[in-house]
Order: structure tokens, then sequence, then C-alpha cells
């Protein structure tokens, strides 16, 4: 189990690491999560609320647009009633200059009328205008319905043009009758009072309309400017709203969201002291307490695995220790009675005798590893580190298996580079390791094969490989032989050992600080390697 406290160590570190979720954590956002609503309905007032803001900005722009349309509306129907009464004040201006020429008036423009400058001519020049003015007045020429001051102006100006013409229907007739111009200057006096009044009002109608039409423009550009204004004001309130209300709702699920997430992450790396903190009243609050469920649970269950495999461990080594006791008794007397040191004894009990002595040194090894990773799990193994000589090591480990391997037909030669001599470490457990590793190749290479021993230093680190031209190892297989227990089909096969040589080199090469890891493909070997950091040297 101290695999998993270290894992449960880098948990807390990591968790210590990361971040505080201050957007998550962000009091508009826990508000929100606090809501008595499922995360479905939240999303769904969410979306409608967004798409309440973009109905009252699009009525928004139509009100203004519709505006703009009445502005213009009364513009051009203003500026029609400004070019008739235009029409009506030219006429009225002409009718004006006319008569001021027939009774010698200066006035700024001199009107020629079309058949000559005779006196009648201009009498019949003004009847002409005269013929004109009327029917301008009236709605069927106007072309649309006067506002009832504009009416009151234009009858006026109907009253004024009927008496004038008829003081210029008098006038003609005296003109036809051959009257002196003495005898005209009452009828044209009058006539030019009446022109004067109708000029003036056919002025005060044009002139009123002009001024309504630049007031109306006038108002027209401030209204759309303010319009406008109002319109990017709405928008841009909208759409900050919009994003508030997405931001505060988005990280009212994305917090709880991350915390459950870095919980379960803790979790899963053996870190069960942590509880996560979500007030969400929905699915995320749900899950959250569903979490925290878990991880007391397995808490528990942790508690109890580690309580199980400390009892397992102590076992594991007090019957590893009884049972070794009886065992060497037994492999010591059979070694004297194969002695021949109390008697004589015949050809198949010598046999028999060195299958005893055979079956209990391996079943002593047996022990000696099932006791030695039963100390290291239970965190009694202490390194006695020292300066020894790692050549020395490989070669005595090689020596020990050089036997086996001739008898077998395999060859054993050992690599070191110049530069690798004293290191500092447990000697008995690196030398432990290394028989492992070796025996083990020796033991899967097939007769014709060669086992490499190797030792460098590279990246600030001294590795030791052992190479083989066995079987190899399938992929699947490379992580899990690491573990107790665990052999390959090839291993299952050799009906030697029980799994425990791989686990047991690496729980003592990561005591030291190192690690251990194989390369290797099916039909070309395999290659062993461990490494020590340079510091222990």
């Amino acid at each position: 189990m101290s695999e998993a406290r270290a894992a449960q160590e880098r948990a807390a570190a990591v968790a210590g690491s990361q971040p505080p979720l201050s957007r998550g954590d962000n009091p508009l956002a826990r508000a929100i999560g606090r809501l008595p609503a499922r995360v479905h309905t939240k999303l769904l007032v969410a979306f409608v609320g967004t798409a309440v803001l973009v109905v009252a900005v699009g009525v928004l722009g139509l009100r203004v647009l519709g505006q703009s349309n009445d502005r213009v509306a009364r513009l051009g129907a203003l500026q029609e009633r400004a070019l008739a009464y235009g029409k009506l004040k030219s006429a009225a201006f002409n009718v004006r200059l006319l008569l001021a020429e027939t009774v010698g008036q200066d006035v700024p423009v001199r009107v020629t009328p079309p058949s000559g400058r005779t006196r009648s001519a201009f009498d019949q020049a003004v009847v002409d205008f005269l013929a004109r003015i009327r029917p301008a007045t009236l709605v069927d020429e106007l072309g649309f319905d006067p506002p009832p001051e504009d009416e009151a102006v234009l009858r006026r100006i109907r009253a004024k043009s009927g008496r004038l013409s008829t003081v210029m229907g008098k006038i003609v007739e005296s003109d036809n009758r051959g009257a002196s111009a003495r005898d005209q200057v009452p009828l044209r006096q009058r006539a030019e009072l009446l022109a004067v009044d109708l000029n003036q009002l056919a002025a005060i109608l044009a002139n009123a309309t002009t001024a309504k039409t630049e007031d109306l423009i006038a108002q027209n550009a401030s209204s759309y400017a303010s319009s406008r204004n109002l319109f990017i004001g709405v928008a841009a309130g909208a759409i900050v709203l919009a994003l508030l209300l997405g931001f505060v709702l988005s990280w009212s699920l994305i917090g709880p969201i991350q915390r459950i997430d870095s919980r379960l992450a803790a979790i899963a790396s053996g870190d069960f002291s942590g509880r996560v903190d979500v007030t969400n009243r929905d699915e995320l609050g749900a899950l959250a307490a569903n979490a925290n469920r878990m991880n007391d649970e397995l808490r528990r269950l942790y508690n109890e695995l580690e309580a199980a495999s400390r009892h397992k461990s102590e076992f594991l080594a007090n019957m590893s220790h009884e049972l070794r006791t009886p065992l060497n008794a037994i492999i010591g007397f059979s070694q004297v009675l194969r002695e021949r040191m109390f008697g004589e004894v015949n050809e198949k009990q010598a046999e028999y005798l060195d299958d005893i002595i055979s079956s209990g040194n391996h079943l002593l090894s047996l022990i000696n590893d099932v006791l030695d990773l039963s100390k290291v799990e239970a965190g009694q193994v202490e390194l006695e580190v020292a300066p020894f000589s790692l050549r020395e090591a490989l070669e005595r480990g090689v020596v020990m298996v050089r036997e086996r391997a001739t008898q077998d037909g395999v060859r054993v030669a050992l690599a070191a580079d110049p530069d690798i001599d004293v290191v500092e470490g447990d000697e008995r457990r690196i030398r432990q390791v290394i028989f492992n590793l070796v025996s083990n190749a020796v033991k899967f290479t097939p007769a014709g094969g060669a086992v490499d021993v190797s030792a460098v230093q590279m990246n600030g680190e001294v590795r030791v490989a052992v190479t083989d031209t066995g079987p190899g190892i399938d992929p699947e297989d490379q992580e899990r032989i690491f573990e107790e227990f665990q052999q390959t089909e090839a291993g299952v096969e050799q009906r030697e050992g029980t799994g425990l040589g791989l686990a047991l080199s690496k729980r003592l090469v990561e005591l030291h600080g190192g690690r251990i890891w194989v390369e290797s493909e099916l039909g070309k070997g395999s290659k062993f390697t461990f490494a020590l950091p340079a510091g222990s040297r």
C-alpha cells in the first residue's frame, strides 16, 4: 500500500497547486446555482431571456423606423403644400408687379406682358394671372386637403382675388371704352391695394409652410440622432445583459463541474481527504453529493484495505519467518545424508535427496521473496546505503547464473562502462535485483541464445540493462509483469517461480529513488533496464 500513499501525496500536491476557481465562486453565480430548479429549466430561462432581449431590440428598431417613416411622410406632405403655395405666391406676386407698372410705382422687377407694353395689355395680363389664383386655392387643383389654418387663409385669398377680379373687370371695360388714365386712377389704386393684400396673404401662406418644412427637417434630423442613440444604447444594454446572463449561468454550471472534476481526479489518484463544496440545488448539487458519498465510501474501503494489506504483510512476514526454520533444517539434514556422513545411501536414495535439496532451496527462495516483498509493502525495509562496486556486483550476478546458463547452452556476457565502478546504495538489495533480472533472462532464453548485461551512465543516471534473445513479451503484459504474482504465458509454462521477482525488484529500485522498465517485442527478445539517480553515487 506504499504506492497508494505516494499517489495520495501526489494528488494532494496537485490539488494544492491548482488555481482557485474565482469565476465559479462569484456570488451571483452561486446565487443562480442555489435556485431550486433543474439545469434544463435554468438554460431554458436563459434562452427565453435572451430571446426577449432580442425581440425588445427588434421592436424598438421597428418603432424607430416607423417614427422615421412618419416624419418622412409628413415632410413629403409639407413639401407638396410648399410647392403649391409657392406657385400661388408667384402668381400673386406677378399680379402685384403688373399692377405696380400700370400705376407707375417703382418695383424691383419689371414685367413685360407677352402682347406688348400697352396699358390694356397689362390689364389683361393681370386678369389672366387672377384667373389662375382662384382655382389654385381649391382642393381639386391643390391635390391635398389643406389644414384648417391654411384653409382660412385660402378663403381670404379667394375673396381678395374675387374682389380684385371684379375691379379689374371694370378697368378692362373702361379700357375697351377708351377711358383716359385719369379716369381709371381710383379703380387702379383700389386694385393696387387689393393686389398688395393678396400678395401678403399668399406670402404668409407660403412662408409659413416653408418654415414648417424647415422646422420638420431640423426636427427629423434631431429625432433621428436621438432615436439612433436610443437604439444603440438599448442594443448595447441588451448585449451586455445577455452576456452577463450567459456568463453567470455558465459559471453557475462550469464552476461546480470543475470542482467535481478536481475532486474526482484527486480520488482517482488516491486522495480521499477532501470534499467537494457545491451549493447548487440542481442536478450538479446532487452529483456533488454523490461524489462526496463515493469519496467517503472509498475512504472507508481504502482504510479497510490498507489495514487488511498491513495484516497480510505482517502475516506473511511472520509465516515466512516460521517456515524458514524447519525448511533450513530439512535442507541441512538432507545435505548431511547426501554427503553420507552417517552411512551409505543407495543410488535411488541419493536421487531423492537431490530432489529434496533442490525443492527445498527453491521453496526457501520463494519464502525469502515473499518475506522481502511483505517487508517492503509494510514499510519495514531500511536500506543500508554505502559505497560499493557496481562492476563487482554485476560480475558476481553473472557468475551466479553462469553454471545454469552453460548447462542450458546460453551465452552470458558483461559489458560495463569503464567510468562506472563505485556507487552508493544497498549492495545486497542491488545484487538481488541484478540476480533476479539475469536469472530470469537465462531461464527464458532458449539454447543457443545469449544474455548481455551492460551498465552505462547517461542523463544523470546509472543504467543497468539485461538483454536476452528469448520469446519476448506481449505489449499488454509489459506493465502487468511488475505486479505481484503475475506471469506471462511463457513463465507459466516454465512452472518456476510465483511472479514475485520482478515485483520485488521494482520495489527495491524505487526505494533507491530509481525506476525500472522493459522494452520487448514478441519473437525478438526483451531488454530489462533499471536506473538509479546520479545523486545516489
